[in-house]
């Protein structure tokens, strides 16, 4: 009998310490993962910088404005697509700072580039590039940086957070009880 109760208790220390490491180890892999997320911001920044460079060579590679004008039609006027710049910067940047505020995670970026590269095309397609380059990368470029700061922030607050985690499960063996969050109500 002695015999079967030690079995079962070394099953039960066997099963305690695997679940031990899976929680150890899913730690570990969060933790790496919100480290590489965190550059994701600077992974879109260089992206940014390579379409600028591209249109700072005035898109080389596309066809002429004249040939897109003469299929398309008229493109808007540099003042419009000037106007439409300047509210996506302010709409670009308060969004920003209000997913900063909240701590909220969002993997936007990228969508970012896109936009700022649109307008690079639109004032190429007006033919208003030269004049109109700096304000948009101008625009891009604070908004990326305000971006990539807000995800570097973000991870590094969650990694803290996992790390604590960690140092809990090798003092105790176990994780930390979940404290609700004061902000989400009841």
């Amino acid at each position: 009998m002695e015999q079967a109760d030690r079995n079962e208790t070394r099953t039960l220390e066997q099963v305690n310490a695997e679940t031990q490491t899976d929680l150890r180890q899913g730690l570990l892999d969060e933790i790496k993962r919100l480290r590489r997320f965190s550059n994701r911001g600077l992974w879109a920044l260089s992206l940014f910088l390579l379409v600028s460079t591209l249109a700072w060579r005035e898109f080389w590679f596309l066809p002429r404005p004249e040939v897109i004008i003469a299929s398309l039609g008229a493109p808007p006027s540099a003042q419009i697509i000037s106007i439409v710049l300047v509210l996506y910067t302010f709409s670009a940047i308060i969004l920003s700072l209000a997913r900063m505020m909240g701590n909220i995670q969002h993997k936007s970026s990228f969508c970012h580039v896109g936009y700022i590269g649109v307008f690079y095309l639109f004032y190429y397609f007006a033919q208003a590039l030269t004049d109109n380059y700096w304000a948009v990368f101008g625009a891009g470029f604070t908004i990326l940086c305000m971006e990539s700061y807000r995800i570097y922030t973000f991870c590094h607050q969650a990694v803290a957070k996992e790390t604590e985690k960690l140092a809990f499960l090798d003092r105790t063996g176990r994780l930390p009880v979940e404290e609700p969050d004061p902000d989400e109500g009841f």
